[in-house]
């Protein structure tokens, strides 16, 4: 019986390792989580986005809205769809959307927004 429970514990460590090393952004990337108030979304962003002029702006609206917090993840004050339609086109084709700011974005996706 005490075999069958170490092996249970083993079981129950190896799942939950595996369990934070997904939550654990792989290199060259960076957590942020996206929303407002408590209603928070995770999206895993290269750290190369983060020299983007649309995120430095995103960056000096979260220091607006949040200042320099400490206790918890990098928080982006953006709607979770629009970021979400921001890294897409970031995705697909950085070398061309790159350079937009916030405000070319937020004209790009108005229509479509507005839609959804």
């Amino acid at each position: 019986m005490k075999e069958t429970n170490r092996i249970r514990k083993i079981v129950r460590l190896k799942q939950l390792v595996q369990r934070w090393r997904r939550r654990i952004p792989p290199g060259g990337s960076l957590a942020v989580y996206v929303g407002y108030e408590h209603e928070h979304r995770r999206f895993v962003i290269p750290t190369r986005f983060i020299n983007l002029p649309v995120f430095a702006s995103l960056l000096n609206k979260a220091e607006e809205a949040f200042g320099f917090q400490t206790t918890s993840g990098l928080v982006l004050p953006c709607d979770a769809i629009f970021f979400e339609k921001l890294l897409n086109v970031l995705e697909r084709n950085e070398r061309r959307f790159g350079a937009l700011d916030l405000d070319d974005f937020t004209e790009m996706f108005r229509e479509s927004l507005a839609v959804d």
